[in-house]
């Protein structure tokens, strides 16, 4: 359970900044080249840079080298620890929301049967 928190962690950290959002979304598309990937972003290249490492770290993309170009490619299972989280706060909150309407419900029925209700 703690790498799985721990894989969940660095996977919203990677998703937390614009620019790393971007690049995934451009990566999402097809493998790029870093220097395809600065073009559209008007960052350093260093800056740019750091922002795939956290990517990567995060296990949301994989770089590899050939001759004098690094390409980036997305690793779309590194997804998997976020969208799970996501998907059970959903229903969590699905389920809470449903419980509520149920309860309104049944309460509006008993006001409007004793006489109670009022607008």
């Amino acid at each position: 359970m703690a790498n799985y928190s721990s894989d969940l962690d660095r996977a919203f950290h990677a998703l937390s900044d614009p620019t790393r959002r971007a690049i995934v979304v451009r990566l999402s598309l097809g493998p790029a080249s870093v220097s395809e990937l600065q073009k559209p972003f008007e960052v350093a290249m260093p800056t740019l840079l750091q922002h795939l490492r956290v990517l990567e770290e995060g296990g949301l993309i994989a770089t590899a080298k050939s001759g004098r170009v690094r390409r980036c490619t997305i690793r779309p299972a590194g997804l998997d620890a976020a969208a799970a989280w996501l998907e059970r706060q959903r229903t969590t909150w699905e389920n809470r929301l449903d419980l509520m309407e149920a309860y309104l419900t049944e309460h509006r029925a008993r006001e409007t049967k004793h006489g109670k209700r009022k607008r």
